[in-house]
């Protein structure tokens, strides 16, 4: 089977990351030469402007809609290939997406669409955006996103329509769903060792530090403004921990926060690296930082998703039956291997009624990635982009597909035409 070659030779390039990167992109080079060209496939709508700007919206938890899917939150930058995570703005529009043809609220046709600039932001990368959100638990009136002010690292709740601001004085990762508490990281930590996700504005204050007895994860009361240190890198390393840990040299950090769906309970990855060996602990935790649980500790864990609060969705490995979708039940080792002939990594979630489940991979050897929906043990594919070379490695243009609040509709991010754009397939149609 040749996938198991690719990964047999992709696993022993590991220690060499230079040559690996030589080494992918010539074979895909040559078997891009040899397969048929796609472009596009599927019921794809372009929702972003006709223009030569870049178009993108971010990760795969949030949805760009608000509540009455008029209206998509959508970034524009100048360039989005030469840097992960750029200094200077990125604008922040929504597109009114109705059939409305009247221009109200201060849109204006731009490329064929109707769009508003209502924000600028300072922090955002290729991967995440600036975390641009609608603030529940109306999610209309609302935007929630990262910024910098004063020349500190924070976040911004703006009315849209009134143009009021409200300044928190974090950042912010995750938000929970009723808009009362978000949880944050060290965005320039996450910079220096992950890049895509951090933001490259302020420097490392924990940088060359290899285990910080610093704050890992903050709380923020987005009601009050209040800040809370929850946990430390250390708290991650001396919870059960594990020889390698320990190793010599090992350097370590968290990503991937995300809330569970009543705001109760969070996830987080904790990562560590000895030399090119990466590990990954897939943890919950309550959002008081008690009651900790180590819910994965196979090396390997990469997306995950609440179904519900209860159970969550990961690509990960476990031992005994490698790579693959694992769904898990919280504090406890109850887990079930879904669609056993998925080993592909992805960016998986739930739809609004947790009955289907969307997921991409990253492209293939002739460079396509797909969006692929997943009912019980049916799979189907609903699109198919190309991937260009120049959006590669830490610029890639990852699909992250993401649900309409009705769960008829699937957005991602996707660079087939040139640059990158804003697109919507029906799963209904």
């Amino acid at each position: 089977d040749d996938m198991s070659i690719e990964q047999l030779i992709n696993y022993q390039l590991n220690n060499f990351p230079t040559i690996k990167k030589v080494v992918k992109r010539g074979y895909q080079l040559l078997m891009y030469a040899m397969s048929p060209k796609v472009i596009s496939e599927g019921n794809i709508v372009k929702v972003s402007p006709n223009d030569d700007f870049e178009y993108f919206f971010g990760y795969y938890d949030k949805s760009p809609w608000d509540a009455n899917m008029r209206y998509m939150i959508c970034m524009r930058a100048d360039n989005t290939w030469s840097e992960p995570d750029p200094k200077g703005t990125a604008d922040i529009l929504l597109i009114d997406v109705s059939e409305d043809s009247k221009l109200s609220n201060g849109f204006t046709m731009v490329g064929g669409k109707k769009i508003k600039k209502i924000a600028i932001t300072h922090t955002w990368n290729v991967q995440q955006g600036c975390m641009a959100q609608w603030l529940g638990p109306d999610f209309q009136s609302r935007i929630m996103y990262n910024d910098m002010r004063d020349g500190k690292y924070c976040s911004v709740i703006l009315d849209w329509e009134t143009g009021k601001e409200l300044i928190l004085s974090i950042p912010v990762y995750s938000v929970s769903s009723d808009g009362k508490t978000a949880l944050s990281l060290d965005f320039s930590r996450l910079h220096s060792l992950r890049l895509g996700y951090g933001y490259s504005e302020l420097p490392e204050i924990t940088k060359d530090v290899i285990l910080p007895d610093t704050t890992a994860v903050w709380k923020l009361d987005i009601e009050t403004g209040e800040v809370t240190e929850l946990l430390k890198y250390t708290d991650f390393a001396n919870f059960q921990p594990r020889p390698e840990m320990q190793e010599v040299g090992s350097i370590h950090k968290v990503n991937h926060l995300m809330l569970s769906p009543n705001g109760k309970r969070f996830i987080v990855l904790y990562r560590w690296f000895c030399g090119h060996r990466k590990y990954t602990r897939l943890v919950t935790c309550n959002v008081d930082g008690t009651d900790m649980y180590v819910l994965n500790d196979d090396d390997m864990v990469s997306h995950c998703y609440w179904k519900n609060d209860e159970e969550i969705i990961a690509f990960e490995n476990k031992h005994g039956s490698g790579p693959g979708y694992y769904l898990m039940k919280d504090k406890t080792r109850e887990y079930k291997h879904l669609w056993k002939e998925l080993c592909v990594d992805g960016h998986p979630s739930y739809s609004p009624d947790g009955k289907l489940v969307v997921t991409d991979n990253y492209p293939d050897r002739t460079r396509i990635a797909s969006v692929r929906i997943m009912r019980d043990n049916q799979i189907e594919v609903v699109a198919r982009v190309f991937a260009p070379f120049r959006y590669d490695n830490d610029t890639r243009c990852d699909l992250h597909p993401r649900w309409s609040r009705d769960g008829t509709k699937i957005c991602f991010d996707a660079a087939f035409e040139g640059h990158r754009g804003l697109y919507v397939v029906d799963i209904k149609a």
